[in-house]
């Protein structure tokens, strides 16, 4: 519910019978739906039709879903699951680094789905609460338009990158380990793929001029995770 309505969840699948089966399902679990059958069709009722999230298949007769899914994160954070047949992890892999923020395969549980619906629209208003820019010393991040801002200057990160440094900084001075890292910002099926948080931080540091040996900003805690700080305040 947003605003006392039903959440508006907008299905981008070529398949008729999908599409009523999704209409079913979705109101029985007290959602509205919009529909698009076209992946370009799609791009244009995410931008006009305001959906509060997006049910996309990735096999569209127009364009591939993860183009899609490309072209709305150009512009929004709007929520994106994917709902495929593909069950391939490389497919996985590339939806969700292209920006979806959960992927589930076909056959699906139905309560699964509203399940996973349920927990995108919660994150969504708990990040419509909090503030648009967090500055931690000399760093700036604005959470709403994805940028950097490093001493006056911009830093251009990749979307993992900018999910990384988000997500410590909406608990900077606080200990996040590696699980929550991995799990919030890869999937949970990556919980244990510490090296492709380790790339991630190190790359990082270079953009943003960190040192991992003497650090301003991003303090490791060996074997647990990282946390977020200015240490020249903390500087006696």
């Amino acid at each position: 519910m947003t605003d006392g309505k039903p959440a508006r969840i907008l299905v981008i699948d070529d398949e008729a019978p999908i599409r009523r089966f999704l209409a079913i399902v979705l109101g029985a679990g007290g959602f509205e739906m919009l529909e698009a059958d076209r992946g370009r069709l799609g791009i244009e009722r995410a931008a006009t039709m305001a959906p509060d999230a997006v049910l996309l298949d990735l096999g569209l007769p127009d364009m591939d879903g993860k183009a899609v899914i490309e072209a709305i994160r150009e512009w929004s954070s709007l929520p994106i699951l994917v709902l495929s047949v593909r069950d391939a992890e490389t497919e996985k892999i590339a939806a969700l680094d292209a920006g979806a923020d959960d992927y589930v395969t076909k056959p699906f549980s139905t309560g699964e789905l509203l399940a996973r619906l349920r927990a995108l629209l919660r994150s969504r208003r708990e990040r419509a609460t909090e503030p648009a820019e967090i500055r931690i010393g000399g760093l700036e991040i604005d959470l709403a338009s994805h940028m950097v801002v490093v001493d006056g200057a911009s830093v251009k990160l990749t979307r993992k990158e900018f999910d990384v440094v988000a997500l410590l900084a909406r608990n900077a001075g606080k200990l996040v380990g590696h699980k929550q890292l991995l799990t919030t910002i890869w999937g949970p099926a990556h919980a244990a793929d510490t090296h492709y948080l380790r790339i991630a931080i190190g790359h990082i540091r270079e953009k943003i001029g960190d040192d991992a040996a003497d650090p301003r900003f991003i303090v490791t805690e060996p074997g647990v995770g990282y946390r977020l700080i200015d240490a020249r305040s903390q500087a006696p």
